[in-house]
Order: C-alpha cells, then sequence, then structure tokens
C-alpha cells in the first residue's frame, strides 16, 4: 500500500469545525449543523486511526528488529513471527479505512432518493420483471429501515409495472443505490411459455438524488401544467376527481405526470420533486459531459442505455457486467438481499478513487 498522504489539511479542517461547533449560533440551521458533525465525527475517527497506524509502525520496526537481532532468544523470536504478520494485516487494513475516509464526499450520497423504472423490450414479459425489480428494491429499503413512497405508476394488462416512480428516504440512500442505474436484463422462462423456451427482456432503471428547491430554481413560466381525470381500477375514489396532474418543462420538454393521490395539491407536490430531481440530473450529467467527456469509470456511466446486470433464472445467476461479480443466489438477491452486490460496487468505486488520490498526491 502506498504512503498515506499529508494528514495535516484534515487536522486544519477539524480544527475549523471544532470553532464552528464553539459558536452558539452553529445549531440555528439543524441540517447544516449535522452534516458539518459528521464530517466532524468522521475525520477525527480517521485522525484516531492515523495515530493508531504511527503506533503499529513502530511495533513492526521494532518485530522486524527483533526477528534481525542474532543473540535474540529463540523464545523471544517465535513471538516475533506469530506478531509480524498479525501488525501487517492491521497495518493494511488501517491504511485501506484511512485513504477511503480522504476522499472528498459525494454531497449527493446522503440524499434521499428517486428512482424510476420502465419495462423495455420483451412487452408482458418486461413489465413483470419491473415489478419484481420494485419489490426487490422494496425489501431491501425494508432492511436498511428506509421508507418507500411510490409517486407514479402506469399498469400492464397482466398487473407488471410499464413503468414506476417511487421516492426512497433515509440513510445513505443514494450512496448505496446508485450503481442501479442502467439497463437491467432478465433471462427466463415466462409463466406463459408452454414449450419451455427462456425469453429475454429489459427493464431500464434510473437513480436520481433527490433535488431541493435551492438546488434547481425553476421559472414559473417556464411551466405547462395540465388538470385532468385520474385514471385507475373502476369504482375507486381516484376516479371521482379531476386530481391527475401533468407538468411540462417548455425549456427541455420534460413531462412529468403524477395521479397516485386524490389530492391534486399532492400531486402537484410530487411531480415537481420528480421534476426537480430530473433536472438536477441533467445539470450533473452535461457537468460531467463538460469535464471529463470521453472517460468511464470502473463501475459504468449509470447511463440508462448501458446494460449492467443480467438476471438469469435457470442458472439461478446474477452477473453485474461493470466489474465482473457473479453469484449464484439469484432467488435470494430478487427477495431484496443486495447487500453482497451493493457492497462489491462499493468497493469497486472505492478502489477507483484511492487510485486517483494516490496519484494526485504522488511525486
Amino acid at each position: 500500500m502506498p504512503t498515506i498522504p499529508d494528514i495535516q489539511p484534515f487536522v486544519r479542517r477539524i480544527e475549523e469545525l471544532d470553532a464552528a461547533m464553539a459558536d452558539p449560533s452553529f445549531y440555528s440551521d439543524a441540517r447544516k449543523a449535522a452534516r458539518l458533525s459528521k464530517e466532524h465525527q468522521k475525520l477525527r475517527e480517521m485522525i484516531n486511526e492515523h495515530t493508531e497506524l504511527q503506533k503499529v509502525d513502530l511495533e513492526i520496526k521494532e518485530t522486524e528488529m527483533i526477528l534481525e537481532e542474532a543473540e535474540a532468544d529463540d523464545e523471544l523470536k517465535e513471538l516475533a513471527e506469530i506478531e509480524l504478520p498479525e501488525l501487517k494485516e492491521r497495518k493494511e487494513v488501517l491504511e485501506k479505512s484511512i485513504l477511503i475516509a480522504m476522499i472528498p464526499p459525494n454531497e449527493a450520497d446522503s440524499r434521499n432518493t428517486l428512482m424510476e423504472i420502465r419495462a423495455g423490450a420483451g412487452g408482458d414479459e418486461a413489465s413483470l420483471f419491473a415489478a419484481d425489480l420494485y419489490r426487490m428494491y422494496c425489501r431491501y429499503a425494508e432492511t436498511k429501515g428506509w421508507k418507500v413512497e411510490q409517486l407514479s405508476a402506469s399498469l400492464s394488462e397482466r398487473n407488471g409495472f410499464k413503468e414506476v416512480i417511487f421516492s426512497i428516504s433515509g440513510e445513505d440512500v443514494y450512496k448505496l443505490l446508485k450503481f442501479e442505474s442502467g439497463v437491467h436484463r432478465v433471462q427466463r422462462v415466462p409463466d406463459t411459455e408452454a414449450n419451455g423456451r427462456i425469453h429475454t427482456s429489459t427493464i431500464t432503471v434510473a437513480v436520481l438524488p433527490e433535488a431541493e428547491e435551492v438546488d434547481i430554481q425553476i421559472d414559473p413560466s417556464e411551466l405547462e401544467i395540465s388538470i385532468c381525470r385520474a385514471s385507475g381500477p373502476g369504482g375507486q375514489g381516484v376516479n371521482t376527481t379531476d386530481s391527475a396532474v401533468q407538468i411540462l418543462h417548455k425549456p427541455t420538454g420534460m413531462i412529468v405526470t403524477c395521479s397516485d393521490e386524490r389530492s391534486q395539491i399532492k400531486n402537484r407536490a410530487k411531480a415537481m420533486t420528480v421534476l426537480r430531481s430530473r433536472l438536477l440530473q441533467k445539470k450533473e450529467e452535461e457537468e460531467r459531459t463538460k469535464y471529463s467527456e470521453n472517460r468511464r469509470n470502473q463501475i459504468g456511466s449509470g447511463d440508462r442505455s448501458e446494460r449492467i446486470r443480467t438476471y438469469n433464472f435457470p442458472q439461478s445467476r446474477l452477473t453485474d457486467h461493470r466489474i465482473g461479480l457473479t453469484l449464484h443466489s439469484l432467488p435470494q438477491v430478487v427477495e431484496g438481499e443486495l447487500g453482497e452486490v451493493v457492497d462489491a460496487l462499493l468497493q469497486a468505486e472505492y478502489d477507483e478513487k484511492i487510485n486517483e488520490l494516490m496519484n494526485k498526491t504522488a511525486f
């Protein structure tokens, strides 16, 4: 593992945060205070680990000296031979933890998230798998203690989803789900297939960090808002009021429709949440294109046109094509056990960012 970069900039940042937190007005902005407190805690843990790393380094040198000394007794050398691998392993763990903590934080990682799932190629089978993915993400959210709220949905004739949009709120939602953006391919035998033939279908997933009004300023004159009667199962209250809202953002041509609530006001608020998040994503994509037009990182661009994963049901196999991950536990994954997949993708991102960090600090 390369030498750890200079720790002093992080020490100075802690001193700045200490001074800010001592100010009586620090907690007047609760959201900002929570963010800075979390940063302070993370930096404090990193500094403590750096102190421990220095101690471990010293112990390694002392242990190696014992092994090199001819006059050292056999019992002492035997103990040194046992301790040295353990010390080196501890050093490696500390170095990796410190480097990860040094990676500049992505502000969006802590945000709530909007997810959009759409059936692609494959007709009814695609819509049914879109519903399976929606259930998979809902169950994963349950294991993390997150809250899921459906914002909009369009059902297929077989009760799958042509499209479903939903929000997930909780801690580190975007950080853990951002890698789900892209094309998901499913290979399985549909229930309606009499000859047992395997069909291939595709579903697109978009993951958007939830935007706030301060992120995206929308001029009301740029919006065209239409109100119509919600379409839903016959006889339900949603059919009895003109509550569905469609918003057209004229500069971009983006259209957002929301009809899940009986209240026109609630549907409008949900539609605006989706619109702001889509506009934020568009803005960020334009910035990435401007500064790194031809760059694709290790875990993919996150573009919805990119095939990222295959779910092969006959072989119970899941393959994530971006990092070459293959698991033979597909039934468990589609039931919401996404942890192993998410951890592997996070590790790939950390490895890439650590390499970037070390290249920037290399002489």
